[in-house]
């Protein structure tokens, strides 16, 4: 599991690869991640936008940037957690991802909160380090 911490938000990340959905031979690797949000700051807060900067193994870098997530604009009051599971597909069998959420307090403040850098790993891809 990868982990941040953003002024007492904390953002969980668990990949995992989908071998049902994916075909090798045909460059196509799907994996899905599940986010946990957790809210331990005295603020209330609501996720209000998303952006994410998703890299595969040849360096080719897209950018998903919009409203929510998966339809919501979750509100996390203090102690609050918000859990949700999303997708992305690759033309190869690795890549990363990272990204940030931006939050809007009830008082009116928008900050940014991390969503730590992940990789995306093919089960049993040999790697070869320089």
């Amino acid at each position: 599991m990868y982990r941040a911490r953003t002024r007492d938000i904390e953002v969980a990340v668990e990949p995992f690869y989908i071998e049902e959905q994916s075909s090798p031979e045909d460059s196509r690797y799907v994996w899905g991640y599940r986010i946990v949000i957790e809210n331990h700051s005295d603020l209330t807060v609501t996720l209000v936008h998303r952006y994410w900067s998703i890299t595969d193994q040849n360096g080719l870098i897209d950018e998903v940037d919009g409203p929510g997530v998966v339809g919501e604009k979750p509100r996390l009051q203090p102690g609050d957690s918000y859990e949700y599971s999303s997708g992305c597909p690759l033309d190869t069998p690795s890549g990363m991802m990272f990204g940030h959420y931006d939050m809007l307090s009830d008082e009116g403040e928008r900050f940014k909160v991390t969503i730590p850098a992940f990789s995306l790993d093919t089960p049993g891809l040999a790697r070869t380090l320089n």
